[in-house]
């Protein structure tokens, strides 16, 4: 007998990795050939005589507050392909002839590191800089886990904290974005305020920004094949009977406990009433996507592994090139990642190419001069959850009305978004409480 966890993204991983390390026997269900869910890697050849690439489906972000994530990384033996900034330090760049603006923090203890770098910040006026200030210092006192707060919108709080539009798009919107993929007049104002409380008020090293240095399929899916010890993949998981039995590829299992690690689509067709009678209400948490635009270069365009862009289609940039296991020689590959897609999700590559190649030129100006060697797209139509007010409160609990049987991904009540720290948090939840109902279990 063991514990069944279903799902082989971060979050079941995650519950697995625990429960194993707590000398439990886990078996790990994966419908696909490989684990990571969300975030994977593929090889793609290369064009015409270009190099191959190895390519991550999505640039994906930490910041030094990701403790549960960077804990499993740890765990797997992989922490050591993450760059961590020492401090956080942002270039924002734009697509006009102004000069680059930049963010970055002081040795001052938080919430005080982030305050020069905002009283200098050039693309606000000293006014607008003032009542940033203030409009910070009283999200300190929102309280994100207050129901009233969750069916707010941060665009509605903004406007009634005197941000104006320049601020939302320099300042607001960097952040937010990117957090919870999703605009500020459609961000939940409870997760929002969570992101900034968290990574921008709080300890002054949290918002540090750590990015990938190698693909994501050997950061998280092939690190976790070679930890857990019983990992069945291209396996389907048919249904969870109860919170000791399951079907998997038409055959009965059972198991002392399951955790469900899956997309709440998927988890609502698997799970038996008993165990969420309200699971009909997770569909109102819908889904935004990301879109990730990738370009080789003949050459170096980008100076930086990464820099915010404003007024602008591409929003983030970053440099790739090593990460893909592209020699510089052959140029540089940089990814651009799209936030709240919708506009995107279904537009064609050519679409794509026309707008983004010269948004690119204009943020980065020895784009204007290099060759593109290729250009491709890849887009995650489901991304996250649809983060908008009212979605913390379809967001279900660990555990459910069947014991033994316990849920986890991103998507639910950790009270972070969903994010990869999120992910992990929620597999660590579900493996505590299962641990628990095993503990009961053998004192019985």
């Amino acid at each position: 007998m063991s514990v069944a966890v279903v799902g082989g993204g971060l979050a079941g991983i995650a519950a697995a990795v625990a429960l194993q390390e707590a000398g439990i026997e886990v078996e790990l269900y994966e419908a696909r050939p490989r684990l990571g869910g969300a975030t994977h890697s593929f090889q793609r050849a290369g064009t015409d005589g270009g190099p191959d690439l190895t390519v991550d489906n999505g640039q994906h972000v930490l910041l030094r507050a990701f403790t549960a994530y960077r804990g499993l990384l740890q765990r797997l033996g992989t922490a050591h392909g993450i760059d961590l900034q020492n401090r956080f330090d942002l270039r924002i760049l734009t697509p006009d002839e102004r000069p680059e603006a930049r963010l970055r923090r002081t040795g001052l203890p938080g919430p005080m590191h982030l305050l020069p770098a905002l009283a200098t910040y050039s693309l606000l006026s000293p006014a607008e800089r003032l009542r940033a200030a203030s409009a910070s210092l009283a999200m300190r006192k929102v309280n994100p886990d207050d129901p009233h707060v969750d069916a707010m919108s941060l665009g509605y709080w903004l406007d009634r904290h005197g941000q104006s539009d320049r601020t939302r798009r320099y300042l607001w919107e960097l952040f937010v974005t990117a957090a919870l993929n999703c605009g500020v007049d459609e961000a939940s104002l409870g997760l929002s305020a969570m992101v900034i409380q968290k990574a921008l008020l709080g300890r002054a090293d949290a918002a540090d920004i750590g990015v990938p240095r190698i693909p994501l399929g050997e950061l998280h899916g092939r690190a976790a094949e070679k930890t857990l010890r019983g990992v069945h993949l291209k396996t389907k998981v048919e249904q969870v009977v109860s919170g000791n039995r399951l079907v998997v590829d038409g055959f009965p299992v059972d198991a002392e406990a399951v955790i469900v690690a899956v997309p709440h689509p998927a988890a609502a067709a698997l799970v038996p009433e008993a165990a969420c009678p309200d699971r009909g209400s997770w569909a109102g948490l819908a889904s935004s996507p990301i879109v990730d635009v990738h370009v080789l270069y003949d050459r170096p365009v980008l100076d930086s592994p990464f820099a915010a862009v404003v007024d602008s289609p591409v929003q983030w940039v970053f440099d790739r090139t090593s990460a893909a296991g592209l020699d510089p020689e052959h140029g540089q590959y940089v990814s651009s990642v799209v936030s709240a897609a919708g506009q995107w999700i279904d537009a064609p590559v050519a679409q794509i190419r026309r707008a983004f190649l010269p948004a690119l030129a204009e943020a980065l100006p020895r784009a204007r001069r290099a060759r593109v060697a290729e250009f491709f797209v890849t887009r995650e139509r489901h991304a996250t959850f649809r983060q908008t007010p009212g979605s913390g409160a379809l967001r279900p609990a660990a555990e459910t009305g069947v014991p033994g049987l316990f849920l986890a991904g991103a998507w639910t009540a950790t009270g972070w978004p969903d994010t990869m720290e999120g992910a992990v948090r929620s597999g660590l939840t579900a493996a505590r409480l299962c641990r628990r109902h095993l503990q009961k279990g053998n004192v019985r």
